[in-house]
Formats: structure tokens, C-alpha cells, sequence
């Protein structure tokens, strides 16, 4: 069995399930682990570019009204590694090469590979594709150990808010700042796994634009910024467009400092793994005085506050 991956959520499911041996091809934003020793046959010609957040929703928004990709397939590699399978995605277009992309690609190698369109709109949906991909590979049974596994943590979770009847705290995740974006597909279940409820989100379905009105009149207890794409040092640098707001300083999520920044992978990747990291993750941003950031997982996100008081010190 030879499999790509065009998405670097089936990716790191794969190398979660210690399937990795059987992969071959993948894209220039999968996990580091893979882009070290496997082949990148997707790429996208805004890779190593830099861009402000308003400059890249130009860019995309255009190139989606063109009826154009801004990804493309490496033909010549992909014909050598002559795949059985490819993973591929159709939750957006804009985040990852689709399936039409891929399919036009496929269309001229001299083996025609099995295309596995991987569409999760919710948490569970999530899970399930775990147990696509390993069946795919012929592996099926690599998936229920993986699964249960996870489903043991987001257990502990739940136990120990019954346990301490926790009230749910009223959060908003953002997807996007400029313009802003709620969050939607399976980060709403997560908000809910984690002990918050997110009124503003968009569960199953896709993010939208969001007035900065329709939040300031929500009044979120906890903000969580995690624009798809960014890491937390990312986010960093395009923040002012939120903190210049006339409003934000009367936030309660401001005013308690309740603000966090968080890797985009803890929620806008969605393998089975890091979901439930982010889950955690969340968990000790809603309640901190039932829980800890995860070990390991301390650089994946931060408070704003914190780094404000380390450039004040």
C-alpha cells in the first residue's frame, strides 16, 4: 500500500496511528515529523510569503470568485511515487487543496489512485475519519486503540466538571481577526467538552464574518484568538487590530484577563489528536482552577496578559 496525504490532519492521524510506514507523499504544511522524510507533492504559491490577515482574505476571496486554486499538485513527483491512495479534503477550499484539485491532477498519472475525501463537520465526524484512514490503509484496527484513548481524556473532562458542577463559561473562539470570524464545524464541541459555551459559533457549519457589535453586545467571560493558519507569535504581530477597538478595553473578558492566544492547529487542523489537545487546552483557559495546560503543550498557547506583564517587567 503507497498513500498521500493532501491535508496535514489525515497526516498526523497516520503518524498518531503509527501507520507512517505506508505513506509517501504529503503537503508543505504537514507535521514536522513528516515534512523531514516524506515527499511534499502539494504546495501553494503563497508558501513562504508573508501577509497581514486582511492582505491574505483579499487574497483568497479573490482567488475563490476566479474560480482559481492558489495550491498546486507536483505531478512529476506524484507520477514517481505512483500512489494506491490520497487523502484529500472538502471542508474548504481555502485552508487545503479540495478534491476537484487533486481529481484534475490524478486525471493524468498513468495509475489512477483511490481519492479519499475526508468532510468532517463536526467532533465526531472528526473521530470517525481516524477509522476512514486506517481502514483505507488496510489497518482498521489501528484506529479503535487511538480512539479510546482520546475518548479517555475528553472523559476526565467531563467527570471533573460534574464533579466540581461547574457552570459553563460564556466564551468566544475566533477563527479569523480582519475581518473577524466566529468559529464553526467541530470547535464549537470542543468549547463544549471543555466547560464554555460559545453563542456566537456555528456549530456543523462553516465560520462567518462576525461584527465586532453583535461580540461587543455578547460580552464574552473568556476570549480565545486562534486565526486559522497562525501560530501564537503569528497572532501576536496582527492583535492591534483587535486591542485598538474603542470597546475592547470593557470586554469582561478583558477586564478579568481572560484573553488567550492559541495555536491554530489546536482547532483549525482537525485530526482526532490535536482536537482534544485543544480541548484540554480550553479546559484550563475556561477553569483554571480545575485544570492545567497539558505538559508539552505550553507553548502551544498563552495569555495575553502574561505577555503584557513580561514586556511591562
Amino acid at each position: 500500500m503507497v498513500a498521500c496525504s493532501f491535508l496535514p490532519a489525515a497526516t498526523q492521524m497516520i503518524y498518531d496511528m503509527n501507520l507512517q510506514h505506508l505513506l509517501h507523499g504529503i503537503t508543505f504544511e504537514c507535521p514536522h515529523a513528516a515534512l523531514a522524510e516524506k515527499s511534499k507533492v502539494v504546495r501553494c504559491v503563497l508558501e513562504g510569503k508573508q501577509y497581514s490577515s486582511i492582505e491574505i482574505d483579499r487574497i483568497f476571496s479573490a482567488s475563490k470568485a476566479q474560480g482559481k486554486s492558489l495550491y498546486y499538485v507536483d505531478e512529476a513527483l506524484l507520477q514517481s511515487i505512483g500512489p494506491d491512495v490520497i487523502f484529500t479534503q472538502d471542508v474548504c477550499e481555502v485552508c487545503q487543496i479540495d478534491t476537484a484539485c487533486t481529481a484534475a491532477a490524478v486525471a493524468k498519472l498513468d495509475k489512477q489512485p483511490q481519492l479519499v475525501p475526508l468532510t468532517p463537520n463536526n467532533l465526531q465526524d472528526v473521530f470517525n475519519t481516524a477509522i476512514t484512514i486506517a481502514s483505507a490503509l488496510g489497518r482498521e484496527e489501528a484506529a479503535y486503540p487511538y480512539l479510546a484513548a482520546l475518548q479517555n481524556r475528553i472523559d476526565v473532562i467531563i467527570d471533573t466538571l460534574r464533579a466540581h458542577k461547574a457552570p459553563p463559561k460564556r466564551v468566544m473562539v475566533m477563527e479569523w481577526v480582519e475581518p473577524i470570524y466566529n468559529c464553526g464545524h467541530w470547535i464549537p464541541y470542543q468549547v463544549a467538552y471543555a466547560g464554555g459555551i460559545d453563542m456566537l459559533s456555528n456549530p456543523a457549519g462553516d465560520s462567518i464574518v462576525t461584527p465586532w457589535e453583535k461580540i461587543v453586545r455578547y460580552n464574552p467571560e473568556v476570549l480565545v484568538i486562534a486565526p486559522c493558519g497562525f501560530t501564537v507569535e503569528r497572532t501576536m504581530e496582527e492583535l492591534h487590530l483587535l486591542t485598538k477597538k474603542p470597546e475592547w478595553s470593557g470586554l469582561t473578558a478583558v477586564q478579568q484577563a481572560a484573553v488567550y492566544i492559541a495555536d491554530y492547529d489546536l482547532f483549525t487542523q482537525p485530526s482526532a489528536s490535536t482536537l482534544v489537545d485543544g480541548i484540554e487546552i480550553l479546559a484550563s483557559m475556561f477553569h483554571p482552577g480545575l485544570f492545567n495546560v497539558p505538559a508539552g503543550l505550553e507553548h502551544k498557547c498563552t495569555s495575553l496578559y502574561k505577555i503584557m506583564a513580561h514586556v511591562q517587567a
